[in-house]
């Protein structure tokens, strides 16, 4: 298992200080679409620049999630 971070950016970043044990880059990639879809539907209107960046335990970005569709 490895400790993934999925930092919310839209100019200023809101960091994921706990993190999310996974088994896999493609298990965050995975979660990060989920909650991508959660934050749409919580919040219909919100920052088109938001996405959700996946930083594995060793720092490296694994993925950028854009949380709303730029052709919206």
């Amino acid at each position: 298992m490895h400790t993934y971070y999925f930092d919310m950016k839209d100019g200023v970043p809101v960091r994921d200080k706990s993190g999310l044990e996974l088994e896999s880059d493609g298990a965050a990639i995975v979660h990060s679409k989920l909650l991508a879809d959660r934050v749409r539907k919580e919040n219909p209107e919100g920052n088109r620049d938001l996405r959700i960046v996946i930083i594995d335990e060793s720092g490296r970005e694994v993925h950028r999630e854009q949380v709303y569709p730029q052709n919206t």
